[in-house]
């Protein structure tokens, strides 16, 4: 029963990723229009998402000295990541799909797997508190999950394979969770390397890859206004830690 209710809990949170559906109605000068906004958002859910979450999660209640340094082997391992898949695709032509869409799908892989786990962690103690760290995940998986769905059509992925894509992605969940939930004796332990990781990752993604591509805005009005939308990502995961501690 524990099991179903993992499985179905972390399914139900992949079918969130589907929110970016409402843009395959959007004309593509519209969608053109705001996706920069977009990747500000997403910069902003993800530097709120690893300073205000995850964190946070990994010092708490943990004496292991070792996090931070998991945080920069994670940044220094994007960094490579990101490196070979540029020689690999764009040294000899010119990139039809930005590096930073197929890192943003590493990351976010990572942190689903992480968000199933600690799900199934929340359920094999007790029903209650598994539906009430459901629920605080969904609080913050769908503004980041439209962001990321943003970010993907910005590095170059038409609307219906980045719809895909971001969906078979956000479905690592529940691999997530069954792993944390017949190798719970485990789970806390890989997280422990996991939350830090993930964080690590988060902060090259949005740093390296996105502020500098709506740094690059000319007019000052749009950029104000990418700036704002990159607070607004920051806030949305503040109010997310706030409501969740409740």
């Amino acid at each position: 029963m524990t099991l179903l209710w993992i499985v179905l809990s972390n399914t139900l949170i992949g079918i969130f990723s589907l929110v970016g559906v409402f843009t395959l109605a959007l004309k593509e000068q519209v969608l053109q229009k705001i996706l920069l906004y977009l990747v500000a958002l997403s910069a902003g859910a993800l530097m709120g998402g690893a300073f205000l979450h995850l964190l946070p999660e990994s010092i708490k209640g943990n004496s292991d000295t070792n996090i931070f340094l998991w945080v920069l082997v994670a940044f220094v391992i994007f960094f490579l990541i990101e490196k070979l898949l540029h020689w690999r695709h764009c040294h000899k032509s010119h990139c039809s799909i930005h590096t930073f869409g197929h890192m943003n799908l590493f990351g976010d892989a990572v942190h689903n797997f992480i968000d199933g786990v600690i799900i199934a962690a929340s359920f094999v103690v007790s029903i209650p508190l598994g539906i009430t760290t459901v629920f605080a995940i969904a609080l913050h998986e769908i503004p980041q999950e439209i962001g990321d769905f943003g970010v993907l059509i910005y590095a170059g992925f038409g609307k219906k394979k980045a719809l895909i894509l971001n969906f078979i992605v956000a479905m690592i969940a529940v691999a997530g969770g069954i792993f944390g939930y017949y190798l719970s004796t485990y789970a806390e332990d890989s997280i422990n390397i996991l939350l830090p990781f993930a964080a690590g990752g988060f902060i090259y993604i949005a740093a390296s890859d996105l502020i500098p591509e709506f740094r690059k805005e000319a007019s000052l009005k749009k950029s104000f206004f990418s700036f704002g939308m990159f607070v607004v990502g920051i806030l949305i995961m503040y109010c997310v830690k706030f409501i969740g501690s409740e």
